[in-house]
């Protein structure tokens, strides 16, 4: 049986090391601690979204965000009812009900969206809670930066939308150099400063998420969106001591004995160099295991660092390893859509034993059982 276990210990070691992170940052101008955003969408990041949700909550965490209807609708069947906020804006109609009944926080991107969501409203007679979006540079949900009075006058017209924040989104917060995620910083601060000129207090306001959560402290303004932190799966270091969660493991199901010059998986692209014992493994591209997030190059820049990026990587060690029995195992030619072969040759290897990978969470299969232990 194949399985996701998570570490109660290294998650709750997470969360503690992210709490104490916000608080170094200090209190907010009305004297109380930056506010934490788990967000929970894909699945809690491959942890199991009720699970995760649930786990956090037990150690502290009140606030959270989704990125889909489908989501927010779990969490409130799983009996969650701590505050939701979805953090894609919809102008459906429909939708937005969906959202009301189940007493989720909207975000509105748009005039249409606000009218609809106002609308609803009066036939309820009940103000709807809503978080503005901000589009400051990153092309999707949110009303552009250089137009504020659309936000102004969206937030005056609507009088049964009670807007309790307002955020945006980084492109770039992972990368090494600043230059543009301070740049869309200074475009949310300019908007934020023509809606106190126009006495409208927003109440949360968000830009940071766990990349610039981590890295520009300066930038976390009284509320922090969190989700990958959670994990410890950043595309960069740190220094906050987090613990990578979350293992993937199936078990050995058959060994057998390969001859000398014998091809194995697809493509024939791996032959035997000598007789090789290996351990056929139930596990494969299907469960998540050597998936990679996909890389659309458009900018000429980017298609170049492929390039680069590909020609250093025929001079790295490129194998794929798990853990059996606590020694490190290579898996043999292709990884197949449900099965590996690893080369057991010398190891203390039987039918049966656990076999761990080293897999995000986030591309593991969802029908695959999430153990806290």
């Amino acid at each position: 049986m194949k399985k996701l276990v998570v570490k109660k210990e290294d998650l709750k070691h997470n969360i503690e090391a992210i709490k104490e992170h916000a608080k170094a940052t200090g209190k907010d101008d009305k004297g109380k601690n930056v506010k934490i955003i788990a967000v929970v969408k894909a699945n809690g990041y491959g942890l199991g979204i009720v699970e995760f949700t649930n786990f956090l909550i037990d150690n502290g965490i009140d606030y959270f965000a989704v990125s889909t209807i489908e989501e927010a609708l779990q969490l409130r069947k799983a009996g969650i009812k701590e505050k939701i906020l979805m953090l894609s804006s919809t102008a459906i109609k429909e939708e937005i009900e969906q959202l009301v009944e189940n007493n989720i926080i909207l975000t509105i991107g748009s005039e249409k969206a606000a009218q609809i969501a106002n609308e609803i409203g009066k036939n309820k007679n009940k103000k709807i809670k809503a978080h503005i979006k901000v589009d400051t540079g990153f092309g999707r949900y949110g009303f552009i930066y250089t137009e504020p009075e659309k936000i102004v006058e969206t937030i005056e017209e609507n009088k049964n939308i009670e807007v309790e924040g307002i955020f945006t989104h980084f492109s770039l917060a992972f990368y090494k150099k600043s230059e543009y995620t301070h740049i869309q910083f200074d475009r949310f601060i300019n908007v934020i400063e023509v809606l106190k000129l126009n006495e409208i207090d927003v109440g949360m306001l968000h830009v940071c998420n766990s990349s610039a959560f981590i890295k520009w402290p300066i930038m976390h303004l009284n509320a922090v969106r969190v989700g990958s932190a959670f994990t410890g799966r950043l595309p960069f270091r740190t220094e906050l001591g987090i613990k990578k969660i979350g293992t993937l493991e199936s078990q050995v199901t058959e060994i057998k004995i390969l001859p000398e010059k014998f091809n194995i998986s697809y493509s024939n692209c791996y032959t035997t160099k000598r007789e090789t014992k290996v351990a056929i493994v139930p596990c494969g591209y299907i469960d998540g295991i050597n998936m990679i997030k996909g890389e659309d190059a458009f900018r000429n820049v980017d298609k170049i660092r492929g390039i680069v990026g590909s020609i250093k990587d025929l001079f790295r060690d490129k194998k794929i390893y798990v853990e059996i029995n606590n020694q490190k195992c290579e898996v043999l030619g292709k990884v197949g859509t449900f099965h590996v072969t690893i080369d057991v040759t010398g190891k203390d290897v039987e039918i049966g034993d656990i076999v761990k990978f080293s897999t995000p969470p986030i591309y593991v299969n969802r029908d695959i059982r999430r153990e806290y232990e």
